[in-house]
């Protein structure tokens, strides 16, 4: 086993079943305690060996060889199989985004497989195994009766066998569906809110442990796991997308609400730098219950909750979330003035998720709210300038509809894009080109010197279709720029740009004027050998 390679499953499995039969579990625990303080430095990884110092009473080299744990050695009394060796193991199966309890609970693992010593014995176990099944059968019978708290109590038994699997993918998708094969036939709603609560469950489970790292006061996910996280988030957006028509089974909105309190928590002390939670409250509140909301009084008491968390959460309470959970409830309410002071409070403090943004302009544009999409277009550009360019395509796009639903609304456009920059540089030039701009256009290269060469001709060509007199200064001062480098290669560009002239001229009918300008160009820069010679390999004199 190469330990600068990620661990695949195989090997995984075989490093668990070692671990349980060479190390007792007093050794494996105390092993655990040294990696969870942090004493763990590591030396140097080679092909076949992990080296390492641990703190102790003293500090001790520990040599790991993988694939032969019975060849590790260790400079403490014990020198072999010792807890330093576990605590050097757990760290690097940490950092390769496995699940360390599997190694800490490695040697019980190993006793459970171990083969029965009589048939008697073997009954026994299938008979206890048999019994649990029709237990865990007859408590998913009573679903619809259970509560939100109960759910996931069972989705615990569910999941109980893949308890020391790798926290990745193929275990997610294994866990969900050992809670689907015990659901009974629900009604819809029933069905939604079971799906709802089973991603849930599982998010939590992954995304929680993250939130106690030994390591660092850095929030740390394994790349697997974040990968298993992703996927269940996706599986959640499309159960919140497809809405909830709880007019059928009105008596079911009681639950809503208590997964709305449930998610609540959760989200308001969800680790720093993840979303998952967070995403999944606002996705509650925008698919299901403001859709589906006829007492308004509902918001007032959301916004009473989540002010009085500060206070009951302390140090553990998740300020990004709790911001934007606010300004969302405020947008809801359509007291857009609140909803921005919270969001720009929430921008001072952090970064906020650029998709997180742009879902206000979508849900307005969706509703047709022209006036307040417009609105929330002005407050919403400035805070996009931290993110990536991408992401201003989506932001432009509602800007045109609202301007192609109130014409009026433009000259707002151009001042928030001319505010934003220079972060929205080149998106205001794509706007300006878009909308025939062309002398603004033109005004935004001059000033900064831009090259014209730099565009592709067809960024130019609407330019010298509908206003060619633009063009001129500015293939003129470049090609001045060219000249003053004075090599070969810049007068080749020169030259370029003085045979797009031509045309210009040409085009606008004014061969007579381009006629005197080369002449004098030509005489003016006589001496230069090589532009001469360029201009005549161009055609442009004889």
């Amino acid at each position: 086993m190469n330990p600068n390679d990620m661990i695949d499953d195989i090997e995984w499995q075989q490093l668990i079943q070692t671990v349980g039969e060479q190390f007792s579990d007093l050794t494996i625990k105390r092993g655990f305690q040294y990696y969870k303080q942090g004493f763990v430095h590591p030396i140097k990884m080679t092909d076949t060996l992990i080296e390492a110092l641990v703190e102790g009473s003293e500090d001790y080299r520990v040599a790991l060889k993988l694939d032969r744990l019975s060849e590790s050695h260790c400079t403490c009394p014990v020198k072999s199989h010792c807890k330093h060796m576990i605590a050097v193991l757990l760290d690097h199966v940490s950092k390769q985004g496995r699940f360390v309890h599997a190694i800490v609970n490695a040697h019980a693992t190993a006793m459970l497989k171990q083969p029965a010593k009589t048939i008697s014995q073997d009954s026994a176990v299938s008979e206890h195994r048999g019994e649990a099944a029709n237990a865990l059968q007859e408590k998913a019978s009573q679903i619809p009766s259970l509560s939100i708290a109960e759910w996931h109590g069972l989705f615990k038994l569910c999941i109980t066998p893949l308890e020391f699997s790798s926290p990745n993918s193929q275990y997610a998708k294994k866990a969900i569906a050992a809670i689907y094969a015990v659901k009974p036939p629900l009604s819809p709603v029933m069905e939604q809110l079971y799906d709802l609560h089973a991603h849930l469950f599982m998010i939590i489970k992954l995304v929680k442990p993250a939130q106690h790292s030994v390591h660092s006061n850095n929030t740390y996910m394994g790349y697997h796991t974040q990968v298993a996280a992703d996927e269940l988030k996706e599986a959640m957006r499309h159960i919140f997308e497809s809405g909830l028509n709880i007019t059928t089974e009105p008596e079911l909105w009681p639950r809503v609400t208590k997964t709305l309190t449930y998610l609540r928590r959760q989200m308001l002390t969800e680790p720093k730098n993840f979303s998952y939670l967070s995403e999944a409250y606002d996705q509650l509140w925008l698919k299901w219950i403001h859709p589906n909301l006829k007492d308004t009084g509902m918001y007032t008491e959301e916004i009473r909750k989540l002010q009085s968390a500060e206070e009951e959460l302390g140090d553990t309470l998740s300020k990004l979330p709790w911001m934007l959970a606010q300004s969302r409830i405020y947008f809801l309410m359509a007291e857009d003035e609140q909803a921005w002071s919270w969001l720009k409070t929430a921008d001072k403090a952090s970064i906020i998720p650029p998709g997180y943004l742009i879902s206000y302009l979508e849900t307005l544009s969706v509703a047709g709210e022209w006036s307040r999409l417009q609105e929330w277009l002005v407050h919403i550009g400035p805070m996009l300038t931290s993110h990536r360019k991408g992401i201003f395509h989506d932001y432009m796009e509602y800007w045109t509809t609202a301007v192609q639903q109130l014409p009026q609304s433009e000259e707002q456009m151009w001042e928030t894009l001319a505010g934003m920059l220079p972060y929205s540089k080149d998106i205001y030039e794509e706007t300006l080109l878009s909308y025939g701009k062309w002398q603004q256009w033109m005004d935004v290269q001059l000033s900064t010197g831009k090259e014209p060469l730099e565009f592709r001709v067809s960024v130019l060509q609407p330019i010298e279709k509908n206003a060619p007199e633009l063009l001129l200064p500015f293939y003129h001062q470049a090609v001045e720029r060219y000249i003053l480098l004075k090599n070969r290669s810049s007068y080749k560009a020169a030259v370029k740009l003085l045979k797009r002239l031509s045309k210009l001229y040409k085009k606008m009918k004014r061969e007579e004027r381009w006629e005197q300008f080369i002449t004098v160009f030509a005489s003016r820069h006589s001496r230069l050998r090589a532009l001469q010679e360029e201009l005549r390999k161009g055609k442009l004199i004889i």
